[in-house]
């Protein structure tokens, strides 16, 4: 059987559009795809910075939910992963012009109207997967991701056959796009899907478990967190819906941009380097020990964190941990997030100048800094759905450092590519970097794992294997 058309429903997507590591899987997993000989296609809303960084024509009028818009076939100016990806633009100046990120104003308040924004969004798709579709390219799959996408399950169940098969992808589980029940008459969907074996969740109109519930299939973006959500500890309230669909679901690891990271070629770096030539590493530490203003002493251990400052990514683990790892090595945080969290590392860098330094925001540079300069990379969440910085770190010949869950138990190989621990508290935090530094001593065996870590697979081209396997075993015939 050829190749099934597929059609993304992605709310971002890198580089026009991203929040997270949602916009950057829809940014290169569709490249990766088309590499295979896939026709995928990405549809994602017309905010302001994508209609500005694409080249556009029209391709039909958009009536839906009593909203008036325009499809248009676009393609991205700069040049990117998604340079070769054609994309679907849904121009909808009363639900995408304004200023903000996609699902929150300037302020970080959430968009009042993001149940019409999104339903409208997955309607459109919806009805491209349908035999009513404007468009003369149909696909055979329409992939959903996360609550913003899901609801796209949940009309196209509804449409006349023929109709698109459906994946979704869950990013996040705890990320579920609930809301109250009177927007079913504005989303034009019939009361009685709002059930307990519907979208009714706790009281609420829930786009992800509407999706849970009509998709074809489900996956998450890591074999491990496709288990961890079957439980009640990670399940979200949706646990028991889960195990209920569990022949449906499955788990695909994601992967990195090789191209962009890569310590060999990162415009970032002081020093570039590879697998041969690991003792440039020495440069980048010290250009990273200068901006964080941390003594530079190639002697100290580093220790390096990037991310958001919040439970999930158990910095309050990190916090509570921080005058004893001081004793022991420097470490270098960059991030921004919970105000609580943010106060907690700025104390601990005020306590130990010259080992811990702490940056409140997101900078480029830094975050490629401290994956060729520091020695280790922290990694303490509670839970991680997959994780990218794990993968760039071993691609750097920086060893991670992580607590064993979800897609980082996936990618880390304990003792051989990094260090994981179980327990979820500082003292297992504390041990498990001794154990990591006393390993660290012994030069010969460092630079064993090293090599070992930089030479494992993250590309996307893995990652694209297994989907494109999950879409011919879910395509559909092409309607005649």
């Amino acid at each position: 059987m050829p190749a099934p058309s597929v059609l993304f429903v992605a709310p971002e997507c890198a580089p026009l559009s991203k929040t997270g590591g949602l916009g950057d899987v829809c940014g290169a997993l569709p490249a990766a795809l088309r590499s295979l000989g896939m026709d995928v296609r990405v549809l994602i809303p017309g905010y302001p910075d994508v209609l500005s960084r694409t080249t556009s024509v029209e391709l039909a009028p958009v009536s839906l939910l009593g909203l008036e818009g325009r499809l248009l076939g676009a393609r991205p100016t700069e040049a990117s992963a998604l340079s070769e990806v054609p994309l679907l633009v849904v121009e909808c100046p009363a639900l995408y012009a304004r200023r903000g990120g996609p699902y929150q104003d300037e302020w970080g308040d959430d968009w009042s109207d993001n149940a019409l924004r999104f339903a409208f969004l997955s309607k459109v798709a919806a009805v491209l997967g349908s035999a009513r579709s404007p468009l003369r390219w149909r696909p055979q799959v329409v992939h959903c991701h996360d609550w913003p996408g899901a609801l796209a399950a949940v009309y196209l169940h509804h449409e006349r056959a023929p109709r698109a098969a459906t994946l979704l992808t869950i990013h996040n589980l705890a990320y579920q796009g609930n809301f109250e029940p009177g927007a079913l008459q504005s989303l034009r969907l019939p009361r009685e899907l709002y059930r307990i074996d519907g979208l009714e969740f706790y009281g609420r109109l829930s786009f992800l478990k509407g999706g849970i519930v009509y998709s074809d299939a489900i996956n998450t973006v890591s074999p491990s967190y496709a288990r961890e959500i079957q439980t009640p500890e990670l399940g979200s309230g949706m646990d028991g819906l889960l195990r209920q669909r569990r022949d449906a679901l499955s788990g695909i690891l994601n992967g990195i941009d090789t191209a962009y990271w890569d310590p060999a070629s990162d415009p970032h770096l002081a020093q570039r380097y590879d697998a041969r030539s690991l003792e440039g590493r020495a440069r980048n530490k010290e250009a990273l020990q200068r901006s964080f203003g941390l003594a530079v002493d190639p002697h100290l251990p580093l220790l390096g964190m990037v991310g958001r400052l919040t439970q999930q990514k158990g910095v309050d683990l990190l916090a509570a941990a921080a005058d004893a790892l001081a004793t022991r090595a420097q470490v270098a945080i960059l991030g921004k997030g919970e105000r609580e969290l943010e106060r907690a590392v700025r104390a601990a860098a005020e306590r130990h100048p010259g080992r811990i330094a702490a940056r409140i925001g997101f900078d480029e540079t830094l975050a490629h800094l401290i994956e060729g300069g520091a020695d280790l990379f922290l990694m303490p969440s509670r839970f991680e759905p997959c994780g990218l910085n794990q993968m760039y770190s071993q691609r750097y010949g920086t060893p991670p450092l992580a607590r064993a869950t979800g897609g980082l138990s996936d990618s880390i190989e304990d003792g051989k590519t990094g260090f994981l621990f179980s327990s979820l508290d500082e003292k297992a935090l504390i041990e498990t970097v001794e154990r990591a530094l006393a390993l660290y001593r012994n030069q010969e065996a460092w630079r064993a794992m090293q090599r070992a870590a930089m030479a494992r697979d993250f590309s996307w081209d893995r990652a694209a294997r297994r989907y494109a396997d999950l879409y011919l075993r879910l395509a559909t015939p092409q309607p005649a």
